[in-house]
C-alpha cells in the first residue's frame, strides 16, 4: 500500500510539472488521496503498538509539543505523553493482553494542506476472553512535519458500543 501512495505522489508532481498552473481535478483527487492514505497510518501505527504494547512505536506518531487529553488531564509534551501511555493507559499494562482495532467506517480524515483532522474508535478485546474491554475515540488534529503526518493534539474520550 506504501508503494500505491508513492506511485500516486509521483504522478501528482509530473502531472504538476506538465506546465499547468493549475492541477486538474484528476491530480488533485490524487494527492487528496495519498494524504488521506499518509494520515490514515497513524490510526494503523496507534493499533500495532497499542496491541503489542509498544510505547516506542507509539511515540513515533506525536510531534515534540503534541498534548493528549485524556478526560480531565492533559499532558503536553512527549515526555508527558509517553509517561501517560507507559504508566496510565490500560492497553499498555503489563497485565492487559489487549488487541486493539477500529472499524473503518469509525474513521474520519481530512486533509488542508499540512494540515487535517484525525478520527477513529478503538475497541479493545481481552485476547484471552475474546470480549470487548474498553472502546475510546480518539479525535486529532495533525501536522505534516519534517514529511511525516504527526499527532499535534489529541482528545480521547469514552464512546459506548451501539447495536
Amino acid at each position: 500500500m506504501q508503494r500505491i501512495a508513492a506511485v500516486g505522489l509521483v504522478l501528482v508532481v509530473l502531472l504538476t510539472a506538465c506546465g499547468s498552473k493549475k492541477p486538474s481535478a484528476q491530480s488533485q483527487a490524487v494527492q487528496k488521496n495519498a494524504e488521506h492514505y499518509e494520515i490514515d497510518q497513524i490510526e494503523r501505527t496507534w493499533h500495532r503498538a497499542s496491541s503489542r504494547q509498544d510505547v516506542d512505536l507509539m511515540m513515533t506518531l506525536w510531534a515534540p509539543d503534541a498534548t493528549l487529553s485524556v478526560g480531565t488531564d492533559t499532558y503536553s509534551g512527549k515526555a508527558r505523553i509517553r509517561a501517560f501511555f507507559t504508566h496510565k493507559a490500560g492497553p499498555f499494562k503489563p497485565a492487559h493482553h489487549w488487541i486493539s482495532e477500529t472499524p473503518a467506517y469509525k474513521i474520519r480524515i481530512t486533509a488542508n494542506g499540512d494540515k487535517g483532522t484525525l478520527y477513529f474508535e478503538c475497541h479493545y478485546a481481552d485476547l484471552r476472553t475474546s470480549k470487548i474491554v474498553s472502546t475510546v475515540a480518539a479525535d486529532q488534529n495533525v501536522q505534516r512535519i519534517g514529511g511525516k503526518w504527526l499527532i499535534t493534539s489529541s482528545v480521547a474520550t469514552p464512546v459506548t458500543l451501539t447495536k
